[in-house]
């Protein structure tokens, strides 16, 4: 998912050791009760009570962001009036992105936000995207290295977050040399971005791939970090709200953005929301 969402608080650093992450789902979890392990009530339990959509997603703003901040992210903002006009009631959670996915499998979330085609061919999208992710990848500010296809990495250690989807051709290479660490390191939970920038300027890898409006938040919102060198466009690619297949009013509910988002776009509240992130119809 080639997935800024957050309040500054999200992203305090945590302290990080000279090995090479793993896709372990503990790698980067924050401590914060935000971000807790703790699972959420099935949504498909508390849907025989009242009509309850339930969305889970790693915080990836200006897209989506922390849950409970006061920007939550555009994309939950949309949903969020969407539904309730809908009369649903609307909760929105943070897990890392694998493990929102698999809750969502699991019946315990109605869907994740902010989910390339990518992430999870099997789930049922809306017609419309609600944004665009732009696959950028970034080096270290004093590296020449520019991205020119998936040979110009040849050489180079490729950091990545566990279960996103980037690109087509970016996504085979990342299957195929996975177990190989002097290609491929994997970050897990659900606040890697500051991890990865702190590997990457500490020259523990080479370079990090991550969605440019999400890296431009991000070091809007920690100006005392430095910036990473932007080293080429990858892929850019619709982002929507997705549900999965087991649930049985997914194709209800993807139906639902499409109807509402329309009406957003008429009434010009999209255009409202979009602006409290600097963001622009033209930019989706």
């Amino acid at each position: 998912m080639v997935r800024i969402l957050l309040l500054c608080g999200f992203f305090l650093l945590s302290a990080c050791s000279d090995q090479a992450p793993t896709a372990s789902p503990a790698t980067d979890a924050p401590s914060q009760a935000d971000l807790s392990d703790a699972l959420p009530e099935s949504a498909a339990a508390t849907s025989a009570a009242i009509r309850r959509v339930i969305l889970a997603a790693d915080p990836w703003c200006p897209h989506n962001c922390l849950a409970g901040a006061l920007q939550e992210g555009y994309m939950v903002d949309i949903a969020r009036e969407i539904f309730s006009e809908a009369g649903y009631e609307f909760d929105y959670q943070n897990f890392g992105w694998a493990r929102s996915l698999q809750l969502a499998r699991e019946q315990l979330i109605d869907g994740v936000v902010g989910a390339l085609k990518g992430d999870a061919p099997d789930f049922i999208f809306p017609e419309t995207a609600l944004g665009e992710a732009r696959i950028t990848l970034y080096t270290h500010p004093q590296s020449q290295w520019v991205y020119d296809g998936i040979d110009s990495l040849q050489g180079k250690t490729l950091l990545v977050i566990n279960g996103y989807s980037y690109s087509p051709e970016l996504d085979r290479y990342i299957s195929e040399y996975s177990d190989d660490p002097e290609r491929i390191w994997i970050l897990s939970g659900p606040a890697p971005l500051a991890r990865a920038l702190q590997l990457l300027e500490r020259e523990r890898t080479d370079v990090f791939v991550e969605d440019s409006a999400v890296m431009s938040w991000f070091l809007t919102e920690n100006s005392a970090l430095a910036a990473p060198r932007n080293a080429g466009l990858a892929h850019k690619a619709p982002a929507f709200i997705a549900f999965p297949p087991e649930n049985p009013d997914a194709v209800e509910l993807a139906s639902l953005l499409d109807s509402g988002l329309a009406r957003l776009t008429a009434n010009g509240r999209l255009a409202a929301i979009l602006a409290t992130y600097r963001l622009s119809e033209p930019d989706l």
